[in-house]
């Protein structure tokens, strides 16, 4: 898969400031879904970024690291309990507009969102964009830390649970 392209990212909106925001959790019965929200400085692009589902855990983590070190990244998580109670598009709904407040991104800023609907995330101008987590570098990142972060809590639960085996079958 190609790497994804800034250039492309940019001629989504006019904004100058974009911020990336994905899921991970939706599909599976257990554990919380995780969004990522992700503001990348152009002038200090990130290679090797594309989407998650595209790279080994070996990279999804060194990416991770880099991301952490480089980008304004937020998490915003919904538990399980929360699932249960909302329902799961409302969840991810929530677990995205979480990290997106916790970002705090400046007045004018565009958000893209990987996927085919804009959910409320305030009052930022905000993009839904199929497959943005391959082709926009801001999405790519925050597909890979949301990743990650979801990841090590599934390995947390794994190990509270051992019979559900949740540390090799973390899912998206």
């Amino acid at each position: 898969m190609a790497e994804t392209s800034y250039d492309y990212e940019q001629s989504l909106t006019p904004s100058s400031v974009i911020v990336g925001v994905d899921e991970v959790g939706r599909g599976p019965l257990a554990g919380p879904v995780v969004a990522a929200a992700a503001m990348i400085d152009r002038a200090d692009p990130i290679e090797g970024l594309r989407d998650s589902k595209a790279l080994s855990e070996k990279r999804r983590e060194a990416l991770t690291l880099v991301i952490q070190a480089r980008a304004l990244v937020a998490l915003g998580a919904v538990s399980a309990a929360e699932i249960d109670r909302l329902g799961i598009a409302p969840a991810t709904d929530l677990a995205m507009r979480r990290a997106v407040l916790a970002l705090a991104p400046p007045p004018g800023a565009a958000i893209i969102v990987d996927g085919n609907r804009v959910p409320d995330l305030g009052a930022q101008t905000t993009i839904a964009e199929v497959k943005a987590d391959g082709s926009c570098p801001s999405v790519a990142a925050a597909s890979i830390v949301a990743k990650v972060t979801r990841d090590r809590a599934m390995v947390r639960l794994s190990e509270r649970f051992p019979d559900y085996h949740w540390h090799t079958n973390k899912g998206y």
